[in-house]
């Protein structure tokens, strides 16, 4: 059953046609696999991990108790020691200026949707973006970018592994989307989810960028903090949808990010759905869910309202098609160059 855990960096060969799996054991209901890397810590350990546990629960009666850990040879220590972050180095971001987190309070409000066209509309106006989809129990940017069965190159250089992002649009794309089975659930307790979340940024060769943004995951989890810990993350920009009852839900995400533990700087906020605009009236508005609901939010929390966005069918509609919306002259696209250009107004403030 093991032999469907394919290795996406290696011609999609299995983990047993590799000679990964070092160990297989069964004791009652336990079931324990090790599985075996080289010195070089694989940039796909945690995906390779995670896939197998998903495999196994599949494969094995209820109430079996699953056990997949990664086994590595010792590295020759023949270099002076760098800043590493559970044994990852940050050489690969040391070339972004501004590393920036999409985040919301709760799911439903676009933050996903926000996220991609935003990446693509700072593309436009000739900045340098790469964007990292941390969303990992609901990764859509392949979907909205139309690279879905994209398969990352993964290599060796200089005694480490490097993960290559996908380019599309101008924007350098990376997702645990791409190194999971259309439809497969990733089966990961938060400590499992935050390593591979790092893997999938640190050892990503991003090379000269602007803008890194990532997409986090709706909430306020572990996930958020460890990423906020332990990646160069100067600021956020929070996203929400105009209703007096998003309100307790943008509280939740300026709280985190101003907390003193993470003390991380709020761009902005953007109002998601903020009217509805029909295709055949593009000069009309609708105020379907409040009218100034953002404006409010942003006078309350003392944060600059840096976008609005419309509902407009286009914006599903492209996303769907995996064609961003920024990239319309519609307004949609307007609308999400709008908000690179206050995005990255509010960079240039001390």
């Amino acid at each position: 059953m093991l032999r469907e855990v394919r290795h996406p960096g290696k011609g999609d060969k299995d983990i047993v046609e590799l000679g990964m799996v070092d160990q297989v054991s069964v004791d009652g209901k336990r079931i324990t696999v090790l599985l075996r890397f080289g010195e070089h810590r694989d940039p796909l350990t945690e995906y390779l991990v995670g896939s197998a546990r998903a495999v196994l629960y599949r494969h094995t009666p209820a109430g079996a108790e699953i056990d997949v850990r990664a086994v590595a040879g010792r590295a020759v220590e023949d270099k002076p020691k760098k800043k590493t972050v559970n044994d990852l180095t940050l050489d690969e971001v040391n070339n972004v200026r501004h590393i920036i987190g999409i985040a919301s309070g709760k799911g439903g409000v676009g933050k996903s949707t926000v996220a991609v066209n935003l990446a693509v509309a700072l593309t436009r106006l000739g900045y340098r973006v790469g964007l990292a989809d941390a969303d990992v129990y609901g990764p859509s940017v392949p979907l909205m970018t139309g690279t879905e069965g994209a398969v990352p190159q993964a290599l060796e250089e200089n005694g480490s592994e490097v993960i290559f992002p996908i380019e599309k649009y101008g924007v350098k794309w990376m997702s645990i989307g791409y190194f999971a089975q259309p439809g497969q659930a990733l089966i990961w307790r938060g400590p499992m989810a935050c390593n591979a979340l790092k893997q999938m940024i640190l050892q990503v060769r991003w090379g000269v960028l602007d803008f890194l943004l990532i997409d986090m995951p709706p909430g306020t989890g572990d996930i958020h903090i460890s990423l906020v810990g332990d990646i160069p993350m100067e600021g956020a920009v929070i996203v929400t949808t105009p209703q007096a009852v998003a309100l307790s839900d943008v509280e939740k995400g300026v709280d985190m990010f101003r907390n003193e533990k993470i003390n991380r700087r709020i761009y902005g906020l953007v109002e998601n759905m903020a009217w509805f605009t029909p295709a055949e009236l593009p000069e009309n508005k609708y105020f379907i869910f409040g009218k100034d609901g953002g404006v409010k939010m942003a006078e309350r929390f003392g944060i600059p309202l840096i976008g609005r966005i419309p509902i407009v069918q286009s914006i599903r509609e492209s996303g769907d098609a995996g064609e961003p919306a920024a990239l319309s002259s519609g307004p949609d696209g307007l609308a999400f160059l709008e908000l690179a250009r206050n995005l990255a107004e509010q960079t240039e403030k001390e």
